[in-house]
């Protein structure tokens, strides 16, 4: 009655090292590394076909890149370009270059991909975001100040800089995204990431505390990181398990504002209301996707499911219909597009291997989507 076609997505992680020079300030170099989809995993070789979003990312204080890169592992296989720039890692940092630096990758990763001659040419898509840890998370405040051209800005255990990047949160209108960890004693969340969030000037802004977590587990064990952390409360989690909360809605968020996946935005809200693991706050008066709704007929049964549910409705019947299905962490699990028969669509959907949880399935037409929770028991 229709044919179905599945997809995945794992690509290969490419890198690159590239000096870029900032002409407006005084021809400033800006040292990076750069990891990519590339055709295949290595050093300086072929960007993978299609447009990427980008992330640029700044490190903690004399911190460098490589204490990120379980970021990257998690991050550039699903299809993110990802620059870490390598400025100010002296004693004597400055704030405020440091943020220009993550403010001017954006718009250059944008030049790179209109440029014939950059190994990113036709590589780089629309939608970016700026990120950073510690230091690098203040200084996103201080980049994104009175700045739309990032599609939106995520930082973790941000730290209070100079300028202050609680003040510079008053201009930052961009969706944000702030992270915390309650036993912070280095950068303590009631002096620096709380009132970062509160001054944020954003249309929608989130702020999740991972419960139990330190300052230094939002990265890579880090020598240098850890001295800072001398003296702090024992922490009641492990790195893995912060680094699995932090990439669990941060691969969620990027995933609904770089790359529109509806679905994305259902996960993460669902998850904020449920996740034993964080407390949180929200404020969101507008989002930037506003997708669509394929007629409420749409529906899943049986739902709780046993081995095999029904994902039906109705539709123009003139256009192909996609359903994307993930986990309650965002991991896509099933993936297809079928042309529907008449004006209904059916699919029928095979859920004997799946774990027991919840899902979601995004159901869209060209220009429409419903998303509808899937119970399975």
């Amino acid at each position: 009655m229709f044919s179905i076609t599945c997809r995945s997505q794992n690509y290969p992680v490419g890198h690159r090292t590239i000096i870029f020079t900032d002409s407006i300030r005084g021809n400033r170099p800006v040292p990076s590394e750069l990891y990519y989809p590339g055709v295949t995993a290595g050093e300086n070789v072929s960007a993978a076909a299609g447009v990427f979003p980008v992330i640029v990312f700044g490190h903690g204080f004399q911190m460098a890149y490589d204490s990120y890169l379980y970021f990257r592992d998690a991050m550039v296989p699903g299809g993110y370009i990802l620059v870490f720039p390598k400025t100010e890692t002296s004693l004597s940092p400055n704030h405020a270059e440091y943020g220009a630096d993550l403010a001017f990758l954006v718009v250059q990763m944008k030049t790179e991909g209109a440029d014939p001659a950059s190994p990113f040419y036709q590589h780089v898509d629309s939608t970016s975001a700026v990120m950073g840890h510690s230091m690098g998370g203040g200084a996103s405040f201080l980049g994104c100040r009175n700045n739309v051209v990032p599609t939106t800005m995520v930082t973790w255990a941000a730290a209070e800089t100079s300028p202050s990047a609680i003040v510079a949160a008053t201009g930052v209108t961009i969706p944000a995204l702030v992270f915390s960890a309650d036993l912070d004693c280095v950068t303590p969340p009631a002096t620096n990431q709380v009132p970062m969030y509160d001054s944020l000037a954003s249309g929608c802004k989130v702020f999740i505390n991972i419960k139990g977590g330190g300052h230094c587990y939002f990265a890579d064990a880090s020598f240098i990181c850890s001295l800072g952390e001398l003296g702090c409360q024992s922490f009641t989690i492990t790195r893995e398990q912060q680094h699995a909360a932090t990439l669990d809605f941060t691969k969620l968020y990027l995933a609904y504002y770089l790359k529109k996946q509806t679905v994305a935005w259902a996960v993460f809200n669902d998850s904020l209301n449920s996740s034993p693991r964080i407390t949180f706050m929200k404020s969101c008066t507008t989002t930037q996707v506003q997708p669509g709704i394929i007629p409420a007929d749409s529906r899943v049964f049986p739902n709780p499911a046993g081995d095999v549910t029904n994902l039906e409705g109705s539709c123009s019947g003139k256009e192909p219909i996609f359903v994307e299905i993930s986990d309650m962490y965002g991991k896509r699990v099933h993936a297809c597009r079928f042309m529907p028969v008449g004006n209904r669509y059916r699919l029928v959907l095979g859920m004997k291997t799946w774990a027991s949880g919840i899902y979601f399935a995004a159901i869209r037409s060209l220009l429409e989507t419903r998303v509808i929770k899937i119970v399975k028991n």
